[in-house]
This record gives structure tokens, C-alpha cells and sequence, in this order.
């Protein structure tokens, strides 16, 4: 139990307007995200893929995110946060609109390309708004206040998932695999295309509405949260980090639960297509499920931070989601998939309280540590082509969520050992200014 900020102000003075700008960020990756996952069944229909290669999605996303966060934090540490989201929107809607040549070429890896690139811009976005939240206000509602943040990204993944399922699951053709390679080149390139020519759509049209946000940005005057100095001294920085157990063992924890999240969002549509016989257009509504079970569970769970310690919220959670990952590989038919659905309501807290409880009293070491849990992120691509591949070698999609089981575990072992690791004494370090 811990209640003890529940009357601390969550935001500073003067700051509301700003903090509203910056969460409305959270919601544009979780768009882009969770459009992301349904693009693995997207394609596995349109080229007739396996499991394991449809995964390369989520390697090239993931990668990105793994790859940028670094330079990420060296560009808003040497120049400010509003500089990372300009550069992170910029290449956010580079990305997307690389799928327009992408389509007329119909290779897989000029859109792995494009989502590369799209996502190094969400990379950029997350290494900067996360702690930027977490400068916002007091130190001890830190974790509260990116929980609220964070609660924003579910709706827009909601949003991503709609405009997935109508505007490219919907317009698959429903041919087999089997049926496709028995016909005439011509005819499945035309086939092909159309297809193609959704997502790309989608994805320009998004392209088009964050050259709008970027404008606002632009223009609209941020407070600079700012360190004792901007030297970079990125070594020293890392070896404090590296010699701080709590962040250590958050960045370890950020990994795996990050491939627990995506490897279940990403099967969750090929689950549900298999245990109730549905298309991809009618499965991704158990998706969306999902995902409005993980927006309304993330408020309620922000709301018992007030009494409840994030850390004892957190262990709660890891076995919640261990339990239902359990019954989703030992039943099937329509337990099963409630179960699948129920592991995104326990997921909901855990991204962001990872990260508030890895990022605690880090001081000056605060733009380069937020940048290592984003980088932790690269678990959602590789663990989710491990479970890829125990799917395509075993042919069950039900014993590769042992994979997601092992995460969550991972987890719990962190929020067990979390208040016996955690820093204390240490000064932020950390000024905030107009």
C-alpha cells in the first residue's frame, strides 16, 4: 500500500496545456504500433507467408526503435525535448509515405524499409516524451503521471486497429495460399495490388494528419526541462546506469515484457482465426477487444496508484498474465481466446511502470537511461520471431505462447525484487524551466 502522493500535485503550474501536447503523442505510436501487428496477418494472407517471415515486420519496427533511441537521447540531451518530437513526428511521416512506392513496387522489403524508417521516428518520439512526462511535475508522481500519459496510447492503437480492419483487413481477398499459387501471374499481381493499395492508403492518410501535428508543435511555445549541464558524457553516463541495479534489472524487464506484448498482439489474430474458424476481418474485432480492455484497464490502474504501491500493482499484473497465457495453451475455441483477451488487461500497466520505476532518482543520467528502456523495446522483434518460429516448427500457435509465459515470469521476478534495488539518497539532479 502506498498512498503517500496522493496529494502531491500531479502536473506543475502553467504546464497543462504543454502535457496535453506531449500525451497526444502517446496516442499517434500507439496507432502506428498496433496498425503494425495487424500488418503481420495482412501479409501472411497477401504473400502467402509463414509465421516466422511475417515476424520480419516486427524485426524491422522494433529494430528501429532499438537502433534510434540512443542518437535519440544524445539529440534531445545536446538541444532540448521539443527537438526530438519535431525530428521524431518528421520521420514518422517519412515512413509513412514511403508505403506509396512501396506499393507500386510491391516488394516486402521496400515496406520493411518504410517501416523502418517510420518507426527510428517513433523511437525518437518515445525516448523523448516518456521522461519529458516525468519532468512535468513532482518526482514522487512521476509514475502516476505516465501512467495517465500512457493511458492515452491504447485509444490510439484502438484507432489504428479501426482503421486496419477497414481499411485493409477488410479488403484482402479471401483466397488461400494454396489458391494463390495456382494462379496466373497476371492475375495474382492484380489480386496483390489491390491489396497493397489499402494499406498504403491508410498509411498516407496518417502521414498527411501528423503534418499537421508537426505544425503544431512547431509552433506552440514547450517549457524545457533541462539538465545541471548538456554535456554529453555518454560513457560516464552508461557506466553509472550499468551500475545501477533498479535500472539494470528494468531494462532486462522492459525486454521481455515487450515481448510478451507483441508476441500476443501479434497472434492474436492467427489464434483467433484458428480456434473459431473467422477471416482476418472478422478476427481483428477480437483485437480490438484487446485493446479496449488494455485503454480501460490502464485508467483504472492509474487510479489505484493513489493507494496501492506500483511495484506491488506491477507483481499483481505479471501473475494475472501468466495465468491467462496459460489458458490460452492449455484450452482453445472460445476460453481460449476470452483468455487471450484477458492477458491485455493485466499488460496495460506494465510498459509504463517499467519504465517509472527503472527511470527513479537517475538525475542527470535521465535523457541517456529513458533512452535504454526504448531500446529494451527491441524485445518485441526479437521474441516475437522466436515465437514465430516455435509456431512454424511445432505447428502450434498454442505452444508458442510459452514464450509470452517466460516473459511474464521475467516480470514478476522484477517487481519482486524491486524495492530491495532501488536507488535511495540520490538527488534528481534535474531543473525545470521555462
Amino acid at each position: 500500500m502506498g498512498g503517500k502522493d496522493s496529494k502531491i500535485s500531479l502536473i506543475r503550474p502553467g504546464n497543462a496545456w504543454p502535457f496535453i501536447l506531449v500525451t497526444s503523442l502517446f496516442f499517434l505510436w500507439g496507432l502506428a504500433n498496433n496498425m503494425t501487428d495487424t500488418l503481420l496477418a495482412a501479409f501472411k494472407r497477401i504473400m502467402s507467408m509463414s509465421d516466422f517471415q511475417t515476424s520480419w515486420i516486427q524485426m524491422a519496427f522494433y529494430g528501429s526503435y532499438f537502433l534510434l533511441a540512443l542518437p535519440a537521447a544524445i539529440l534531445i540531451k545536446k538541444y532540448t525535448y521539443k527537438s526530438g518530437v519535431l525530428v521524431g513526428l518528421g520521420f514518422f511521416i517519412i515512413g509513412a509515405l514511403l508505403f506509396y512506392p512501396a506499393s507500386i513496387t510491391m516488394v516486402y522489403g521496400h515496406f520493411l524499409a518504410a517501416l523502418f524508417i517510420l518507426a527510428g521516428g517513433l523511437s525518437i518520439l518515445e525516448t523523448a516524451a516518456n521522461p519529458y512526462i516525468i519532468a512535468m511535475g513532482p518526482e514522487e508522481t512521476g509514475t502516476r503521471r505516465l501512467n495517465l500519459a500512457q493511458s492515452f496510447n491504447p485509444i490510439g492503437s484502438i484507432t489504428g486497429v479501426l482503421l486496419s480492419k477497414f481499411f485493409i483487413l477488410s479488403h484482402l481477398n479471401l483466397s488461400s495460399a494454396e489458391e494463390r499459387s495456382g494462379m496466373e501471374a497476371a492475375e495474382l499481381q492484380a489480386i496483390q495490388s489491390a491489396e497493397l493499395t489499402s494499406v498504403m492508403g491508410t498509411y498516407v492518410g496518417v502521414a498527411f494528419f501528423l503534418l499537421l501535428v508537426w505544425i503544431l508543435v512547431k509552433f506552440t511555445k514547450m517549457p524545457k526541462a533541462s539538465d545541471e549541464d548538456n554535456n554529453l558524457q555518454i560513457k560516464a553516463s552508461l557506466k553509472r546506469l550499468w551500475q545501477n541495479k533498479n535500472y539494470r534489472w528494468s531494462v532486462i524487464t522492459q525486454f521481455f515484457y515487450m515481448g510478451a506484448q507483441i508476441g500476443v498482439w501479434s497472434y492474436t489474430i492467427r489464434y483467433v482465426m484458428q480456434e473459431l474458424g473467422l477471416n482476418e476481418d472478422d478476427s481483428s474485432t477480437y483485437y480490438l477487444g484487446s485493446l479496449i480492455l488494455f485503454s480501460g484497464s490502464r485508467f483504472i490502474f492509474t487510479g489505484l496508484m493513489k493507494y496501492f504501491s506500483p511495484r506491488v500493482l506491477l507483481l499483481a499484473s505479471a501473475i494475472g498474465g501468466g495465468i491467462s497465457t496459460l489458458l490460452v495453451i492449455s484450452t482453445g475455441g472460445i476460453t481460449g481466446v476470452i483468455a487471450l483477451v484477458a492477458i491485455s488487461g493485466f499488460m496495460s500497466l506494465m510498459f509504463p511502470t517499467i519504465y517509472g520505476l527503472g527511470m527513479t532518482k537517475l538525475g542527470k543520467d535521465t535523457k541517456i537511461g529513458g533512452s535504454g528502456l526504448i531500446m529494451a523495446i527491441l524485445g518485441g522483434a526479437v521474441l516475437t520471431a522466436v515465437q514465430g518460429q516455435i509456431s512454424d516448427m511445432t505447428g502450434s500457435i498454442h505452444l508458442s505462447f510459452y514464450m509470452p509465459l517466460f516473459c511474464f515470469a521475467v516480470v514478476a521476478l522484477y517487481a519482486i525484487i524491486q524495492n530491495k534495488i532501488q536507488p535511495s539518497g540520490l538527488k534528481p539532479g534535474k531543473t525545470f524551466e521555462e
